[in-house]
């Protein structure tokens, strides 16, 4: 089965890759998605030779990172990963955005169902020397996306009641409430906006460790698996924050104290592969 389905999407690629090649013409989602694609050399790894599938646009992030203590993380991190540690120390990130020109490879972005809110969980992990992102949780306001992606990404997606204002100049208001039944309850409610200027994260420093992953790693039944994805680097801006509600990691116990880290970004166009199982060592 595994043998057909590998010469089925090796047929199809190049029909998918001539469609891709004609909706990026088009001025918009779709051109910025293909032409990240150019830049590649600060990867930590090559980019996939298999065809990507799905591609979207990130937009008005904010990354609120919290150092953690190892044993609270470990304690909800399959073992089969290694918790990546920056200088001694675990971060969970939480990562209030909205998805923007969600699309199929070779199809332009279907209208309205390409453009949803969506907050994530996150931790650091690594397998292989192969650094990577751990998801808690991921909520989304398009129920679509959220049973496709625990479908094809075997992902802890959850449908939520959500609200983003990004009026031009003020700060973004934000605000999730999750209201499915699989996952326990959680919500955020805040405003965020940029400060000073544009960067990318250097090289080693805490920033770059946090925002420059290229894959993320998800386990099923003891299986791991890895999904690879593709962007520019990160270009960021400090951030200021006012976080009215966030409990976003009570489900698993963990108590998010103090000031968190904070970087926003404006857009991030971001190609996808689909997973690959990861094969013990």
């Amino acid at each position: 089965m595994r043998w057909i389905a590998h010469q089925a999407a090796s047929a199809i690629a190049p029909i998918a890759e001539a469609a891709d090649t004609l909706a990026g013409i088009v001025p918009g989602a779709a051109r910025r998605q293909r032409s990240s694609l150019r830049h590649t050399a600060h990867r930590p790894w090559l980019v996939p030779a298999r065809p990507w599938v799905m591609a979207q646009s990130w937009c008005d992030l904010l990354f609120a990172h919290w150092p953690v203590p190892v044993d609270d993380i470990r304690a909800h991190v399959p073992p089969e990963l290694e918790l990546d540690l920056y200088e001694g120390e675990a971060w969970i990130s939480v990562t209030p955005f909205e998805v923007r020109g969600t699309r199929p490879r070779g199809v332009l972005p279907p209208p309205l169902l390409s453009r949803f809110p969506e907050l994530n969980v996150r931790t650091y992990v690594t397998l292989a020397d192969r650094p990577a992102i751990w998801f808690f949780s991921l909520d989304a306001a398009s129920a679509l996306a959220v049973e496709a992606a625990r479908l094809l990404y075997r992902l802890p997606y959850f449908r939520a009641r959500m609200d983003i204002n990004a009026a031009g100049g003020a700060a973004i208001e934000y605000r999730s409430e999750r209201t499915d039944s699989r996952g326990g309850q959680a919500a955020f409610r805040g405003g965020y906006r940029p400060r000073g200027g544009h960067r990318h994260a250097a090289p080693g420093s805490l920033e770059a460790w946090l925002v420059e992953r290229y894959r993320l790693y998800t386990v099923d039944d003891g299986q791991v698996y890895a999904g690879d994805i593709h962007h520019r680097p990160w270009t960021i801006q400090d951030a200021e924050a006012e976080i009215e509600r966030n409990t976003m990691t009570a489900p698993l116990g963990i108590e998010l104290a103090g000031d968190p880290l904070l970087h926003y970004a404006a857009r991030q166009d971001v190609v996808f592969w689909p997973l690959v199982r990861i094969e013990a060592a």
